[in-house]
């Protein structure tokens, strides 16, 4: 599709400053350019980016509850902005799902109940304190970061596209997790005990995230294995928690199946929240 044909079909989307997860920089490409020029994917690809898009989708809809309450104004804004950088990934992931389909990105964020969900316990988790919501984003951003540097390389086009603007961003999102676990893990002995809490609440969901499922084993080249991440992810979080003066727990692992539609309590609380307007006032726009 021609540019200038590309951006008369975009005016269906309305006014693109509406959302700030409507505007990216330089050619990145946008989910209105997925809807509108992407290829709709095979039924398994889309089950695939489905699990990335609601990983994504539910971390952001966690850390949004931070705007207006984080411990510093500063860090109010860096929370809000790494939602929305979340966010956009799962608008990507969702819109191209959606192809497969024919539904669109508030279709699969609003109108799916609990068990269609695919996302992983630990972005399902409560924000906790400080230093738990810190820890997930430690655990979370530096398992994304590795996924989404090979997902690049997919020889599915539209995958490797999203997963090459969303690497950019986590990278910023790991190192804001990394400095401030070094920073409370080498604070007081209060912060460094929260951590320690924290890495006790949050570590038996690690598992989970490297499970392979037959979503991933069926896609050779084109999904990543999550299994095939585990040592990088194991030494850099190992590093991080040594320099911060944290050790790993010695805890057991969930039963946590996320992928397959069995979420932790906290799944269905969020989801009332988050889809109560999309229901209760069906087809509305601002």
């Amino acid at each position: 599709m021609k540019h200038e044909e590309l951006d008369a079909a975009l005016d269906s989307f309305g006014d693109a400053l509406a959302s700030a997860t409507r505007v990216t920089p330089g050619n990145a490409l946008r989910p209105e350019d997925i809807a509108v020029d992407g290829v709709a994917p095979s039924d398994e690809v889309a089950q695939y980016a489905l699990t990335l898009g609601d990983d994504a989708l539910i971390l952001a809809q966690r850390l949004a509850h931070w705007i207006s309450r984080a411990p510093e104004l500063e860090e109010d804004v860096a929370m809000g902005n790494i939602a929305l950088d979340i966010l956009g990934h799962a608008r990507s992931f969702l819109t191209y799902a959606g192809l497969a389909w024919d539904k669109s990105e508030d279709d699969l964020a609003y109108w799916r109940e609990e068990e269609e969900f695919t996302s992983l316990w630990i972005v399902e988790q409560p924000n906790g304190h400080f230093g738990v919501t810190i820890i997930r984003q430690l655990i979370v951003s530096i398992y994304q970061h590795l996924l989404y540097q090979k997902l690049a390389t997919s020889q599915d086009e539209t995958l490797a596209a999203i997963a090459a603007k969303a690497v950019k961003e986590v990278d910023y999102h790991r190192d804001h997790a990394i400095q401030w676990t070094i920073r409370l893990g080498q604070g007081t002995e209060e912060s460094a005990q929260k951590m320690r809490h924290a890495l006790e609440i949050l570590w038996p969901y690690v598992d989970e995230m490297f499970r392979d499922e037959p979503v991933h084993q069926n896609l050779e080249s084109i999904a990543v294995l999550p299994s095939s991440l585990r040592n990088a992810w194991q030494e850099e979080i190992s590093a991080v928690l040594a320099e911060a003066g944290l050790e790993i727990p010695a805890t057991g692992q969930a039963m946590a199946f996320g992928r397959r539609g069995e979420h932790s309590e906290h799944l269905g609380y969020l989801l009332a929240e988050m889809q109560v307007l999309a229901r209760k006032h069906p087809g509305a726009s601002w």
